[in-house]
């Protein structure tokens, strides 16, 4: 039997590895003619070192992309587009703030809305349409309120009252209802606003004393020849000026007023 069939037809390898199986250079390089020993560790180093030379997530043999250079500025993160919805809820916000602190007539809640920013006229008249309908927003009301308030706690007369209206925007045909339904009673409002205040412009010079009352009265709205009068027998009633008196009203040396429109 030969040396071939005791081995059972296997050549023996031989100590140089000519007869070891190729070794296939990594990353598709091409294999050196000679594939011997070290040839295809050359390569496969080679190779590793131009994996560290790339930038991190980009891969080998591909030209490195500078992604600043194409990015969108619409998609950054965060960045998000208001509805008309979002919009119209955010200014009836701001509003609603504002009406727990005072009243509002709708000139002023108008006025309000126009301060949100984005908010158009659109959006502005759908919210004031919205707050009249659930009464939060009523010219009428607001006026006799205001009305109320200038009378009762002010002691103002229809003059000022008119002017608070006006001030407050409030339209001149619902301010000139307010003040139909204002008794006509400046005379007696101005009297009993006039004693309340005698004592304290009282003085030792009586005319001094006469135009800081008439003068306070005239503030507050009431004309000229009612703050006067007003004020006069105010002051009388407390012993001011009494020694000069006479009856019926006349003027004091040194007191002008201007006629009443």
């Amino acid at each position: 039997m030969t040396d071939d069939q005791r081995s059972g037809g296997r050549r023996p390898s031989s100590a140089t590895g000519d007869d070891l199986a190729p070794v296939i250079p990594l990353f598709g390089g091409s294999r050196s003619a000679s594939a011997q020993g070290s040839g295809p560790v050359v390569a496969r180093s080679s190779q590793r070192d131009d994996v560290r030379d790339q930038p991190s997530g980009v891969s080998v043999g591909r030209p490195f992309l500078d992604v600043s250079d194409i990015a969108d500025s619409s998609d950054e993160p965060g960045e998000s587009v208001e509805t008309d919805d979002e919009m119209r809820e955010r200014a009836e916000a701001a509003l609603l703030r504002k009406l727990r602190s005072r009243s509002l007539s709708l000139a002023e809640a108008r006025t309000v809305l126009r301060g949100v920013e984005g908010a158009d006229e659109i959006v502005i008249e759908e919210a004031i349409e919205h707050f009249v309908d659930l009464g939060y927003l009523d010219d009428a009301a607001f006026a006799d309120q205001l009305v109320m308030s200038a009378v009762e706690r002010r002691g103002e007369g229809r003059r000022a009252v008119a002017e608070t209206l006006r001030k407050r925007g409030i339209p001149r045909d619902v301010a000139d209802m307010a003040l139909e339904a204002l008794p006509d009673d400046d005379a007696e409002r101005a009297l009993e606003f006039a004693r309340s205040k005698a004592r304290s412009v009282g003085g030792k010079d009586d005319e001094a004393s006469l135009r800081r009352l008439a003068g306070q009265l005239a503030r507050r709205g009431y004309p000229s020849s009612v703050a006067l009068t007003a004020a006069r027998t105010a002051l009388r009633e407390v012993g001011i000026g009494a020694g000069r008196s006479r009856p019926g009203p006349r003027p004091m040396p040194g007191v002008r007023f201007t006629p009443d429109e």
